[in-house]
């Protein structure tokens, strides 16, 4: 009896035991283990990353709080572009420009000859005969006049003949200033068209009113020219160009004329060109809602060259803002952030507002200040860590 008792009590026990086990297995699987901060990335002091990293102390800079950006293009300056054509129409003989050559102002272009120009001569040669003709009639006249005023005196004639005879003269002397205002005439039109009187058959030179550069050329040496409206040449002075540029109209407020704006071309990466102000359009583009803008860019070196595209940009005010460089920030999954450490093997991503890009450089409204040191090249390795 005393056995079976003994059993029972041994048999409880390891019941008990057995109960005990799992809860306390049970308990040291709940408890909770310690999770890695996401944001904070720590490397080795002997990290080979560490040497790919660098990193910058943020600082202070003028930014601007207003500033206009439009895309822009340059163009050759209206004011200083010439259209060349012939003044009369005629046969090319000679082109002495290229397309793309530099030329002065006085330099022939081009040599043509035509029936005009000799009927020009012609007509020269008309007028003088007709001047001379005119001033024979007024010696006539005058001659005349003197001997019926003599017949007068004596009371030979009466005094009707007198005032006939005034009368001739006085036509006689308009017939003479007309004649001569029609030779002025004449010789102005041989003037212009560089033609000397007197000489038929003579070639004349074209030659260019500007200097600049020959940007088109639509002639030929032999083909004749009947139209004299179309331009043979187009010469442009590229000393100055313009640049312009669509401004939304919710921004033209920021722009007067006479200032100064800033330049940069894709031709150019980096480099900061200057311009200034020379015309606002009138009128907003319906389509777009932009205005037009023109400025005026010094190109004595010939670097600038029409249809280079670019951006206008004109600062309003400007403002005391910690900047960062554009490799510094990361956006991702609709956050932005930089990369702070201090010191040097311990880093710690830091939510960041950024305002508009300033050249190379982005201003930090609002989480760092000046002093931090962030990462500013080798981001993409704290990353991927």
């Amino acid at each position: 009896m005393k056995s079976n008792l003994w059993l029972a009590a041994a048999a409880i026990v390891l019941v008990a035991c057995g109960e005990k086990a799992p809860k306390t297995a049970e308990a040291t699987s709940a408890k909770p283990s310690p999770a890695a901060d996401p944001n904070v990335v720590a490397l080795p002091k002997d990290s080979p990353k560490l040497t790919r990293l660098k990193v910058e102390e943020v600082k202070n800079l003028m930014v601007p709080t207003e500033e206009v950006r439009s895309p822009g293009k340059i163009e050759a300056n209206p004011n200083r572009i010439s259209q060349v054509m012939l003044p009369v129409a005629g046969r090319i003989v000679t082109v002495a420009a290229k397309i793309g050559e530099l030329v002065k102002q006085g330099q022939v272009l081009l040599t043509y000859e035509s029936p005009d120009i000799d009927a020009a001569i012609s007509a020269e040669q008309q007028a003088e005969a007709a001047v001379t003709q005119a001033k024979a009639v007024e010696a006539k006249a005058k001659a005349d006049l003197d001997r019926v005023r003599d017949l007068f005196e004596h009371q030979a004639v009466a005094q009707k003949e007198v005032l006939n005879a005034e009368a001739v003269m006085i036509q006689a002397k308009a017939a003479v200033e007309q004649s001569l205002s029609v030779v002025s005439q004449t010789k102005r039109r041989l003037e212009i068209l560089g033609i000397q009187p007197g000489q038929y058959g003579q070639r004349v030179a074209v030659k260019s009113p500007i200097s600049g550069k020959v940007l088109e050329m639509t002639v030929v040496p032999g083909e004749f020219r009947n139209d004299t409206s179309n331009p043979l040449m187009k010469i442009a002075d590229l000393s100055t160009v313009w640049v312009s540029a669509d401004v939304p109209e919710t921004s033209i407020r920021l722009i007067t004329v006479g200032e100064r704006l800033d330049v940069e071309l894709s031709a150019y990466p980096g480099e900061i060109f200057h311009a200034r102000v020379t015309q606002i359009a009138d009128v907003v583009d319906p389509q777009t809602r932009t205005i037009k803008v023109r400025a005026e860019l010094n190109n004595l070196h010939g670097r600038l060259r029409p249809e280079m595209f670019g951006r206008m940009s004109h600062t309003e005010a400007m403002i005391s803002k910690p900047v960062v460089p554009a490799g510094a920030v990361v956006q991702e999954d609709g956050q932005t952030y930089v990369w702070t450490t201090a010191d040097g093997n311990n880093f710690r991503r830091v939510p960041v507002q950024i305002a508009d890009r300033f050249g190379d450089s982005i201003p930090i409204s609002h989480g760092i200040a000046a002093g931090a040191r962030v990462v500013t090249d080798g981001v993409m390795l704290l990353r991927s860590n």
